[in-house]
This record gives structure tokens, C-alpha cells and sequence, in this order.
């Protein structure tokens, strides 16, 4: 199937100002694609991941709010989109135990209302659902499609939701609906409170002078870490196959916390990092998930995807960013 350069398309993506967000529409314009970025309405818009799209004709800034059914239908009508990628949610997992009601909300009845939203429209619309590896929670081994979910956090129980429902939604209503797992996966424009990037921008901040230690929770804590262009990407091959299908996304690797740490403070030239790290209780997490690992063959077989950038690759270019932005 040729899923190659398609002129005219329209998107809309919820969560736009986030790291996927602010990736999925810079990948979907090079395409010739016209982008709406949803984004709620205040008098502060936290726009570092998306100040560059500003200026861009084929992209537009459109207020909603995945909390207000109305608002979404609006949004629908004004936009009008080919293609709708539901990135928005309450997305770090530590705050989901302060705030579990507000996650529950938004990240999983916020799902149900845009499916809503696309059923009453009546057109349609692809759409594409950001599931996360957290649903799988408690694991042992490699995880797959077929693997059954144990979500240890009220961000995965949120996110197990948004998941089921929108295959509801697909076998109720005939939709297009997919939804992608996406196993951890980071970037330069990563928010400062997770824990990748409080390491990359604690170790750039050391290497400049400004910060003598980084201080976190537990460091025993295994993932398979990817790089968000590459897993974005896959999120827009979902939608242009011929059958609506979920799929894992994962590199098949995997990666202790402490070898991102060794990585960061190599590229800095220390390899003995042990005295510039502390641990913290308060960041540990009541019921945390140990070990997360994915296998994506299926992707790799129906849509051809593959991770580009390795792990080694990543964890440098987030201190390398680091280190420029703090210089």
C-alpha cells in the first residue's frame, strides 16, 4: 500500500502542546497536511513545543476542551477533519495519585466524549487513540496485542478506559478507530517533571555549574525507551490502512533507569555519576511499575514501521539540547 506524500489532508490533534503533539503536527505538515491543534482556553498557553507553528499558514491553534462535550463537537465542526489523533490527557503518571479524579476525566471519559463527538458529526474521520504501555502495568515479560492488561497507576486504569472504549466504539458503530500502545518514548521537548528529563536537564545543569546533584526516586526501574518523531509517525501509518487495527509500538530493547543515567552523564564526560545522584521516598511512587518492554512485530509486519533513532542516540541529543538551552 503507498502511504507516501498526500497533498490537502486535514488534522485535528488534541494534546497539541505536548511532546507527541507538537512532533505529530511538524511530521503531518511536511506531509502537505492542514493542522488543527486543540488546546484549552486560558489566559496562559504554554506553547515552547508549538511557538514554531505559529507563523504557519497550514496550521491552526483551535480552543476545546476534552472535559466540555460541546466544546468538542465544535471544534469538530470547525475543523472538519480527515484524520483526528487524541493525544490529550492528563499524561504524568506520578500526578495521577493526586489527582485521580481529574485523570479519570480527562484522559478517560475525555476519550468517550470525543468518540461521541465523532458518532453525532457523522463523517468520517479517522481516528486514533493514545494508548500507553501503562495499561500492561505489572509484567514480567515482552508484551504484545494480545497481552493481558494489569494497570498499576489511576493514569493506566484512565487510559485502559480510553482504550476499551474506543474499540467499543469501532465494533458498535462501525468507526475507524485505532489505538496505538506506545511504550515509553521521549524527546527534547519532554516536560521538565518526568523523570527523563529532570535527568537530561539535571545533568546539563552540572556540566554548566548551575546544580551539584539530581534527586529522584527509584532507580531500579526498567523500560523500552523510543524516540518520539519515530513513534508518532507510526501513529499516522495507523490511519492509512485499509482496516482499523491496534497495534504496540516499542523498540524491543530495554533500558534501566541507571543506564540512562550512564548515558546522560557520558556525554558529559563523567562516568562515575553515583556521587552527583540522590533518591528521594517522595518520588516514589505507592504501586510503581518495575518492568515495561514491548514487542511490535506486528507493526513492523502490517505497517512497516521501525524505530530509527536508538537509545544511545536519544538520551544525547536531550542533553545536548539541554546544554544549549542552559548555556
Amino acid at each position: 500500500m503507498n502511504i507516501g506524500f498526500m497533498p490537502e489532508k486535514r488534522a485535528l490533534i488534541t494534546g497539541i502542546n505536548g511532546m507527541d503533539g507538537s512532533h505529530l503536527a511538524d511530521f503531518l505538515l511536511e506531509r502537505g497536511y492542514v493542522v488543527y491543534g486543540m488546546e484549552r482556553r486560558s489566559s496562559y498557553k504554554n506553547r515552547a513545543n508549538t511557538g514554531h507553528l505559529e507563523t504557519n499558514k497550514n496550521f491552526h491553534f483551535i480552543t476545546g476542551d476534552l472535559t466540555d462535550q460541546n466544546s468538542l463537537f465544535r471544534v469538530l465542526k470547525e475543523s472538519d477533519p480527515d484524520e483526528l489523533y487524541n493525544l490529550g490527557s492528563q499524561s504524568f503518571v506520578g500526578e495521577s495519585w493526586n489527582t485521580p479524579e481529574q485523570t479519570g476525566d480527562v484522559t478517560g471519559l475525555g476519550a468517550l466524549r470525543v468518540l461521541e463527538a465523532l458518532r453525532e458529526y457523522g463523517q468520517p474521520i479517522k481516528y486514533y487513540q493514545a494508548s500507553t504501555s501503562e495499561m500492561f502495568g505489572k509484567m514480567e515479560k515482552f508484551a504484545n496485542e494480545d497481552t493481558p492488561f494489569y494497570p498499576r497507576s489511576p493514569y493506566g486504569v484512565a487510559k485502559l478506559y480510553a482504550h476499551w472504549i474506543t474499540i467499543n466504539y469501532r465494533e458498535s458503530y462501525d468507526m475507524f478507530n485505532c489505538s496505538g500502545i506506545l511504550f515509553n518514548h521521549e524527546s527534547e521537548r519532554r516536560g521538565i517533571e518526568f523523570v527523563t528529563r529532570k535527568i537530561t536537564d539535571g545533568v546539563a545543569k552540572i556540566h554548566l555549574g548551575l546544580q551539584d546533584k539530581i534527586i529522584l526516586g527509584n532507580l531500579d526501574t526498567k523500560r523500552d525507551w523510543g524516540y518520539s518523531p519515530d513513534y508518532v509517525e507510526s501513529m499516522w501509518m495507523m490511519l492509512q490502512q485499509d482496516k482499523p487495527q491496534d497495534y504496540v509500538i516499542a523498540t524491543g530493547k530495554v533500558h534501566s533507569l541507571e543506564e540512562f543515567l550512564d548515558m546522560a552523564f557520558q556525554h558529559i564526560g563523567i562516568i562515575d555519576w553515583k556521587k552527583y545522584v540522590g533518591q528521594d521516598e517522595r518520588y516514589m511512587r505507592p504501586a510503581d511499575v518495575f518492568y515495561l518492554a514491548g514487542d511490535s512485530s506486528k507493526a513492523k509486519m502490517v505497517l512497516g514501521w521501525k524505530p530509527k533513532i536508538s537509545f544511545e542516540g536519544m538520551v544525547s541529543k536531550m542533553v545536548a539540547n539541554d546544554i544549549r538551552r542552559l548555556g
